[in-house]
């Protein structure tokens, strides 16, 4: 289980709360003789064994275990040890290994985790190396200044992977025999949501998010309504700004409105798989889902857009987390290690793994490959994320209380907000308050 840390509550507190709880389990996923967060390895005779843990183990599994072996047969002297982790069990598995010990060599670390990992000095910070690689300058900008702004925005901690953007997948064949054009602004999206509902034949315009993971999602179509550009405004955060305010309201009321009632205890697997299965029209999730709806649905029948512009063509969207591969500290061949990071970082492996996975590349030519122009929707995620047109709102990711707040401690809140049992105006205003005070906090405890 993942511990998280209240507003107010001291780090210290908060360490010795995870080693209680997980020190226990600190072999649950095989000690490979690294130390514990903090110590310092070596950097090895460059040959031999090291450890990878993949953070979406069983999804990402098969492409993996291709470029391991590609790896080892371009590195003979170094085999690599793969460890597949469920997405869902990452968290804690690296919250036990740094208490307890048995920390890989190289592990995949999405950027929302990567502040918690970061802070307990388990990660080599990796400026210098990159520098002196091959990858120095062939590495997205966006995704780098993305995972740095994670960690807290001084130092490198990941080499950034991929990164799967917010997307509007829509029903091109509903879209057609309604004689609508492609929901591409917030306007057309509307008023599509609208014309595609019929409810006494049980057909809608939208499904919404209305359970985990939703606070994210509403941030986003948030952001991409108002126009505002940044999530602080000095060390105020900009969530209950009244732009924000009026755009959460109108995309709340879409609620049973243009959606179905379910929509209420939606995750992600369940909206997506309600969509695949029905005639509703609109969809926002990431890349991630888009083989589900081609294997449900048929490349015909839909498109995956980049979420909605203004109508004058501005494109303001929150970061989605940029998964990327960190090394620890505490290897003891961290010479092997960085190969295997370089090598899964360079050209044809990260081509490899994004075109496995449908997201967008790190790797600046990967992202030029023939699969990425043949995928429309992937392309234009890309496009979207590298155009300077984009404005990017980069959510704290940093914060330590990042985690409960956007979910645990706020999902529950938005759920009263679409029953209408309470108003969005309160609703961001509490979270204004809570992110305010965590702001705060981090930024006293960074002194």
């Amino acid at each position: 289980m993942t511990i998280f840390r209240k507003p107010g509550r001291p780090r210290a507190t908060a360490a010795l709360a995870v080693t209680a709880v997980l020190a226990l389990t600190a072999t649950a996923c095989g000690d490979d003789g690294s130390g514990i967060a903090g110590e310092t390895g070596g950097e090895g005779s460059g040959k031999g064994t090291i450890t990878f843990w993949d953070n979406n183990g069983g999804v990402r599994t098969a492409v993996w275990k291709e470029i391991i072996k590609d790896f080892e047969k371009a590195n003979p002297d170094i085999k690599v040890d793969y460890v597949g982790i469920a997405a869902t069990e990452v968290q804690s598995k690296y919250d036990t290994a740094i208490q307890g010990g048995g920390l890989p060599d190289v592990g995949g670390i999405g950027a929302a985790m990567l502040a918690g990992i970061s802070a307990q000095g388990a990660l080599e910070p990796l400026d210098g190396r990159l520098k002196d690689s091959s990858l120095d300058g062939k590495l997205n900008a966006r995704m780098l200044e993305s995972v740095r702004s994670a960690a807290g925005g001084k130092q490198l901690y990941t080499v950034p992977t991929s990164a799967s953007n917010g997307v509007l997948y829509y029903r091109t064949d509903l879209f057609k025999a309604a004689g609508l054009p492609a929901p591409t602004t917030w306007s057309a999206f509307y008023e599509a949501a609208e014309k595609l509902t019929d409810k006494r034949a049980n057909k809608f315009g939208y499904t919404i998010r209305g359970g985990a993971g939703s606070i994210a999602q509403a941030l986003d179509a948030m952001y991409g309504q108002s126009g505002i550009t940044g999530f602080w405004k000095g060390d105020r955060t900009t969530v209950n700004d009244p732009k924000n305010v009026e755009a959460l309201e109108k995309y709340a009321a879409l609620y049973k409105k243009t959606t179905p009632a379910a929509d209420i205890n939606n995750d992600f697997t369940k909206m997506v798989a309600q969509w695949d299965s029905g005639t509703i029209g609109m969809l926002n999730h990431n890349l991630g889902s888009y083989q589900d709806h081609v294997k449900a649905l048929g490349p015909a029948k839909f498109r995956g857009i980049p979420n909605p512009t203004l109508d004058d063509g501005t494109r303001v969207q929150v970061s989605n987390p940029v998964d990327g591969l960190g090394l620890f500290k505490s290897s003891k061949n961290k010479t092997a290690a960085w190969k295997f990071i370089e090598f899964a970082a360079s050209h044809a492996s990260n081509s490899k793994w994004n075109e496995s996975a449908g997201a967008i590349p790190a790797n600046t030519e990967a992202a030029g490959d023939a699969w990425v122009r043949k995928s429309e929707t992937t392309r234009l995620g890309a496009e979207a994320l590298s155009s300077p047109k984009t404005k990017i709102v980069d959510l704290p990711y940093y914060l330590p209380d990042w985690n409960t707040l956007s979910k645990a401690d706020n999902e529950p809140a938005f759920q009263k907000v679409l029953l209408g049992r309470t108003t969005a105006e309160k609703f961001l205003d509490d979270l204004a308050a809570q992110l305010n005070a965590a702001q705060a906090e981090w930024k006293q405890q960074a002194e």
